[in-house]
C-alpha cells in the first residue's frame, strides 16, 4: 500500500531525523520535508502565537497543509504539549501526538506518547548563581534555552541559546536593563533531545498501529477504540474499574473485535475493589 510512495513530513524543527528512518525502513517509502510550511503559525510553545486548536486538530492541520503545499497524498505531522501530568500530580509531562494521513486510501491513523521524561521548566533569574543552577538542571547546553524579560512579554526574546557565552551575555543584558530575566527550556525538537526521543517513541507506536491490519478487510490502523472496564474482584466477584477487554475498530469497514483480558489478568486484587475496599 505504501511501497515506493513519497511521504511529506510537516516540520521545520528537524523532526524528520527520528520520523523518516522509522517510516522508510518499515514501509519502503521516501520521506521529505515540506519546504513551504511554517509550523509556528499553528502556535508556539512560548506563547508568541497562541495555539487555537486542540493538539490533534493542530497536527492534522499541519499535515494537510504540508500535503497540499507539496502536492503529496501521504503525510505525517506531530504536535507536542507540555504541562502537568494528567494523573501524576506536580510532575511535568510531554504529550506527543503523531498523525499519518493517506488521502489515496482514505486513512488517518494517530498515535500518542505521554511521557514524564521532559526537562520542561521555567524560572525568573536575578543573578549568575541562579542562572547556572537553572541551566544545569535542564541539561544545558545539549538542550536549548529561551530568555526573555518576563513570562508574559516577547520583546527582545532570544531563542535557541546553546552556548554558555551566549546565555551569560544575554542574561546579563536583561538583568542590567530589567533587574531579572525569565529563562525557560526551548521545547522545539531540534533544541531538545529529550523531546526528540519522545517523538521517536510516538512514531514507533504509529508504525505499530499502521502495521495492525483489520482481520476483515486488511486495512491498516486496526486499533483499540474502546476500553471496557469490569474485571471481577478475586474475592467478591464484583466488577471493578480495571480493564476487562479492548474493542478494536476498523475505520474503513467498521468491523469490530473484542479482546478479553488484554492485561493478562482475569481477576483483580480486592484492594482495587469498590466493595472490598470502599
Amino acid at each position: 500500500m505504501f511501497q515506493n510512495r513519497k511521504l511529506v513530513i510537516a516540520t521545520m524543527h528537524e523532526k524528520e531525523k527520528v520520523i523518516a528512518p522509522l517510516m522508510e525502513k518499515e514501509f519502503g517509502i521516501s520521506c521529505f520535508v515540506s519546504p513551504n510550511i511554517n509550523t509556528d503559525s499553528f502556535g508556539t510553545f512560548c506563547g508568541e502565537i497562541e495555539r487555537l486548536d486542540d493538539p490533534l486538530s493542530a497536527a492534522r492541520a499541519k499535515c494537510l497543509q504540508a500535503m497540499k503545499g507539496s502536492s503529496c497524498d501521504l503525510g505525517i505531522a506531530s504536535e507536542g504539549s507540555f504541562g502537568q501530568h494528567p494523573t501524576i500530580f506536580f510532575v511535568p509531562a510531554d504529550d506527543e501526538i503523531v498523525i499519518f494521513i493517506d488521502k489515496k486510501n482514505g486513512l488517518e491513523i494517530t498515535a500518542r506518547e505521554l511521557s514524564t521524561e521532559t526537562n520542561f521548566k521555567g524560572a525568573l533569574i536575578h543573578n549568575e548563581q541562579q542562572l547556572t543552577e537553572f541551566a544545569e538542571s535542564v541539561g544545558f547546553p545539549s538542550h536549548g534555552i529561551i530568555a526573555r524579560k518576563n513570562q508574559i512579554e516577547f520583546t527582545g526574546i532570544q531563542k535557541g541559546i546553546i552556548s554558555w557565552e551566549k546565555l551569560k551575555d544575554t542574561c546579563f543584558d536583561f538583568i542590567q536593563n530589567y533587574g531579572s530575566v525569565y529563562l525557560e527550556t526551548d521545547m522545539r525538537a531540534m533544541y531538545n533531545p529529550t523531546r526528540m526521543k519522545v517523538i521517536e517513541r510516538a512514531t514507533q507506536k504509529l508504525v505499530d498501529k499502521i502495521n495492525s491490519c483489520c482481520s476483515n478487510c486488511g486495512t491498516p490502523g486496526f486499533d483499540v477504540s474502546e476500553v471496557k472496564k469490569g474485571l471481577p474482584c478475586s474475592f467478591c466477584s464484583f466488577p471493578t474499574q480495571s480493564t476487562m477487554s479492548w474493542i478494536y475498530y476498523c475505520q474503513k469497514c467498521e468491523f469490530t473485535k473484542e479482546v478479553l483480558y488484554p492485561t493478562q489478568k482475569m481477576e483483580e486484587e480486592p484492594m482495587y475493589c469498590d466493595v472490598c475496599n470502599p
